[in-house]
């Protein structure tokens, strides 16, 4: 069954960064052609959508209001993998990270309709 692995997560310091993975386990997917949301939860509240990187040429990208200017979201084709690079780590930035392939990023941002089921997420804990 083919799904999509994360990974790249840790334990890191206030102001520190981190760069994590959606890579895709099995074969004959290619990312390139869904877009991609990164999505987090905290034990208790719901899963919210961080970023959102769309397909074609531009693969424009959308940003929760807290991720924009210290998030990035990226493809690499070649290694059929995508990229959620984290800057400037807030302990509120504690949380399992989730990808997911979609249709589109819509209106907004969010990636949907999402296709596929959830992975077993990466854990990244901001703390000094």
């Amino acid at each position: 069954q083919v799904q999509l692995v994360e990974s790249g997560g840790g334990s890191v310091q206030p102001g520190g960064s981190l760069r994590l993975s959606c890579e895709v386990s099995g074969s004959g997917m290619l990312l390139d052609r869904y877009a991609v949301g990164w999505f987090r939860q905290v034990p208790g509240k719901e899963r919210e959508e961080v970023a959102c990187i769309g397909t074609g040429a531009t693969s424009n990208t959308y940003y929760e209001d807290s991720a924009k200017a210290r998030f990035t979201i990226s493809r690499d084709n070649a290694k059929n993998t995508v990229y959620l690079e984290m800057t400037n780590l807030k302990p509120e930035d504690t949380a399992v990270y989730y990808c997911r392939r979609g249709l589109e990023c819509r209106p907004g941002g969010q990636a949907g309709p999402l296709f596929g089921s959830w992975g077993q997420g990466t854990q990244v804990t901001i703390s000094s």
